[in-house]
């Protein structure tokens, strides 16, 4: 990455969203999400702090997008996948791995360099036209020694909301 992962965030979310990343004081952050941002390209970037009117803002893209419906009751929606989507594509889902591990006959896995490099393939330019979302998690109890902080981009509205829930 040629230019500093600040300089290219800087350069491609709003004040806003720019002043709620800024606030996490991590370097290997900064420059994951700068790397998907330039590989991904989308047209708009959205930064959720996980505040109500973030959660709201990504409620209604969800529905703006038509990838939820509202429901009578205030504040629910919901979201129907086409009958033959599955969450993963069976065939083509693999655990990425070093060299020379080998997990047994029952798990596919690929050698990750090389898979590395035909998934950032399929990702490039990717978002073009569309949002993306930067998301916040904590996985394991909040403050505590098993506590793993996790972040997802993605361009998928309702799925940005659905981990809200």
């Amino acid at each position: 990455m040629a230019t500093e992962p600040l300089e290219i965030l800087k350069g491609r979310l709003s004040e806003g969203d720019y002043k709620k990343l800024e606030k996490i004081d991590n370097p290997k952050l900064y420059q994951f999400i700068a790397k998907y941002v330039e590989l991904c390209n989308p047209e708009k970037i959205f930064v959720s702090a996980s505040t109500d009117e973030d959660i709201r803002y990504i409620r209604e893209k969800a529905i703006e997008n038509g990838e939820e419906s509202k429901l009578a009751t205030e504040g629910h929606t919901v979201h129907f996948d086409n009958y033959y989507d599955q969450g993963r594509d069976k065939e083509h889902t693999c655990i990425l791995v070093p060299e020379g591990v080998d997990l047994g006959e029952a798990i596919k896995t690929k050698q990750r360099e090389g898979a590395l490099k035909e998934i950032h393939e399929i990702m490039k330019n990717i978002m073009v036209g569309k949002e993306l979302y930067i998301c916040f998690f904590c996985l394991g109890p909040c403050g505590s020694e098993f506590s793993i902080p996790a972040v997802q981009l993605t361009d998928s509205s309702y799925v940005a909301h659905s981990d809200n829930i």
